[in-house]
């Protein structure tokens, strides 16, 4: 029988994935993560391996190789804390190994890692713990960390890393960029000395504002990726790092380098990282970013099935009356809509700038929401209303009567000059949201709710921690207001939306039933967007917008209506002002999506086409295929943009049957022995595709 190597602290098989713990000769821990098939090739080398937590406390040294001020990682923080046992955790199917590490001056760092059996990733945070004689003050600690990358040892000349991550801004949300370790310009020096680092991520309360919190790093010789989400709603980093031979990646709270963050822990006082979704896998960062979704929950808001949803902002564009949601609501009666929603312009005087004033508007509801409300349920749909509760707007009611409810940054209210924002924290701004949000929504009879959130708080608030703590606890209040709205409302569907895509991370998406995949209404580039998100949230939560024009040719229409296949159907525009062949069309699809949107809801995908280089004037194709592994089935959907398009495509597929088509052109479909081909007729045409095995 062969010993364990002593360096060697413990092994475990989750899954297919394999995680080995090590240790140095001075007791650094850290771990290995592997696909299980490839553990036994592993290079377990302690020298190499990323210690389990970076984190830096205040008047420690500091990190050499040229990184003090761009890195608070390698520290003498980092480097004092030892190895001090593990514990091993299983029930109902849950694995939890806690790590635990010390130092002199009594501070812990305790490592978790959580496995659920049958997912494909693992959750790792970490506890910090002040058990010494002295109060500290932090200024970095990680939620995870991993490397050396790839962990098969050898001195190449050439990395085949390549690092993927997700870009994202208003409106164009979720673009991947690839780019290899050369490329970053994060190659060895020549003696090996000299610490590289790459740091990203955002400063605020929007986390999903330039990029996703995601990074996937490839070994393109192994196939191999790694793949990583963070569950943080506020100032967020991911550090790429290269020292020596070793490449490692960290990330969590974004540090006081990059996010003016830093926290004092008394004595006796512990504080909990935001958490990490891990996964590896062989493969391609398209298959192995499928897994991360496996821990992000997903709430059946109509059992069975996903829901249509009506929002009226791109039929009224912020001015609901009473008149038009009655005569819209009446229009769609029989359509199969579940949820009508009444979006932005109800409240206050009806303008953008009396966010906060949270009493109807009676110009445009002069009896108030209630007949408003009973048009739609009398029309067998659920009412869903707009609010942005955690902000409101110089110009307000609120904002006069109750300056001090306001966030304030070096004593001075944060202004964006189109939004000021709630401190979550107090008392009085709860008590105030729960009179005029919880309360109305109950007395008013909504089952639904859309949270929008419009801008930015920027580096932080006052707190004396400094303005990353307090941005930290402000949001940590956000979300305790969200998970109260679902324990006093039950059954109430929460809408995730900021601007569109701004809070797509995983926390937000736990608390939400829902999301606003994006601001782009009725652009030629939702079906990018859309496909892009199915590799970031769970496409069964991600609400597309078809907004239907009276203008559109039924090619338009089908284009639009095809997009919401790639996530949750919402419908809106001129529904009172189309024609019978145009609703034929609409109908079409609401019985296709509602018949087939088990495959969204469960599946998995794949993704097709010329690639993409311009949102704003795409040419090519595109197609994803989403297979469901409970019944067999496969949702294709295409998409031709602008430019010279071939005849044909032809898809990989599973199964040869065809069951259901959705297009405008006729297009001839032929399935083969493991693959399908499409006829391409036109420009900004689509096509939906259920086959079947």
């Amino acid at each position: 029988m062969n010993e364990r190597p002593p360096f060697i602290l413990s092994r475990f098989e989750f899954g297919d994935m394999t995680v080995i713990y090590v240790k140095n000769e001075v007791g650094k821990a850290g771990y290995v993560l592997i696909p299980s098939e490839l553990a036994d090739i592993a290079v377990c080398d302690p020298s190499q391996t990323d210690a389990l937590v970076q984190l830096y406390v205040r008047g420690d040294d500091l990190a050499g190789g040229f990184i003090n001020g761009l890195s608070l990682s390698e520290t003498q923080t980092t480097n004092c804390f030892v190895y001090d046992g593990q514990e091993v955790n299983e029930s109902d199917g849950v694995t939890r190994v806690v790590t635990y590490l010390k130092d002199k001056r009594g501070l812990r760092a305790l490592h978790h890692l959580i496995y659920r059996s049958g997912d494909r990733a693992l959750t790792i945070y970490t506890v910090f713990e002040n058990n010494g004689a002295a109060p500290v003050i932090l200024e970095h600690i990680s939620s995870f960390t991993l490397g050396s990358l790839p962990p098969f040892g050898g001195n190449r000349e050439k990395d085949a890393l390549r690092i993927h991550r997700a870009k994202s801004w208003w409106s164009a949300e979720g673009r991947f960029v690839s780019e290899t370790v050369e490329g970053l310009h994060m190659e060895r020096s020549w003696s090996g000395v000299g610490t590289r680092s790459e740091k990203y991520g955002q400063t605020g309360s929007m986390p999903v504002r330039r990029f996703f919190p995601f990074v996937a790093a490839e070994d393109e010789e192994a196939g191999i990726v790694w793949a990583v989400e963070l569950a943080c709603p506020y100032s967020w980093q991911i550090e790429l790092r290269r020292n020596g031979e070793g490449f490692f990646i960290n990330g969590g709270i974004a540090d006081h380098d990059f996010g003016h963050w830093t926290k004092t822990v008394d004595v006796g006082e512990t504080i909990e990282t935001p958490k990490a979704i891990l996964t590896v896998a062989k493969g391609n960062v398209d298959s192995v970013s499928q897994r991360l979704l496996d821990l992000q929950p997903v709430n059946d808001i109509v059992a069975g099935r996903l829901p249509v949803i009506f929002n009226e902002f791109c039929t009224t564009w912020g001015n609901p009356t009473e008149e038009n949601i009655c005569r819209t609501a009446n229009v769609l009666k029989g359509r199969g809509v579940d949820y009508f929603v009444i979006d932005a312009g109800w409240y206050g005087d009806g303008s953008w700038d009396k966010v906060g004033d949270w009493y109807v508007n009676e110009k445009r509801l002069p009896h108030g929401i209630g007949p408003a409300v009973s048009a739609i349920c009398t029309a067998g749909m659920k009412a869903g209303i707009w609010f942005e509760p955690e902000n409101c707007t110089a110009s307000s009611r609120l904002a006069a009567a109750h300056p001090e409810w306001l966030l304030r940054r070096y004593g001075v209210p944060v202004n964006t000059g189109r939004r000021m924002f709630l401190n979550m924290s107090d008392p009085d701004v709860q008590a105030f949201l729960q009179k005029n949000v919880i309360d109305f929504l109950t007395n008013s009879g909504f089952s639904y709710i859309k949270i929008d959130y419009n801008d930015c708080i920027g580096m932080g608030c006052d707190d004396p921690d400094g303005l990353g703590e307090g941005l930290r606890k402000n949001i940590q209040s956000s979300q305790e207001f969200f998970s109260k709205l679902h324990r006093e409302i039950p059954g109430l569907v929460i809408e995730n939306c900021s601007s569109g895509g701004h809070r797509l991370e995983p926390s937000m998406m736990g608390l939400c039933d829902i999301a606003s995949f994006s601001d782009a209404h009725e652009c030629v580039h939702i079906p990018i967007i859309a496909a892009n998100l199915q590799r970031l949230i769970p496409p069964s939560k991600s609400q597309i917008w078809a907004v239907l024009r009276k203008t559109d040719s039924i090619r338009r229409l089908n284009y639009s209506l095809v997009n919401t296949l790639l996530g949750v159907m919402c419908l809106s525009g001129d529904v009172y002002d189309l024609s019978e062949e145009q609703w034929k069309c609409v109908e079409k699809a609401i019985n296709f999506y509602r018949e087939y949107s088990h495959v969204i809801q469960s599946g998995a995908s794949c993704f097709y086409g010329t690639g993409l280089s311009n949102y704003g004037d795409p040419s090519g194709w595109q197609a994803v295929a989403r297979y469901c592994g409970k019944t067999g089935e496969t949702l294709i959907t295409i998409h031709t943009f602008g430019g010279a398009l071939p005849g044909h495509i032809r898809i990989p597929l599973r199964g040869g049957t065809v069951r259901d088509i959705l297009c405008s052109e006729d297009n001839t479909i032929i399935p083969g022995n493991g693959w399908i081909d499409v006829e391409l007729k036109a420009n900004y045409e689509a096509i939906a595709i259920l086959a079947a095995e």
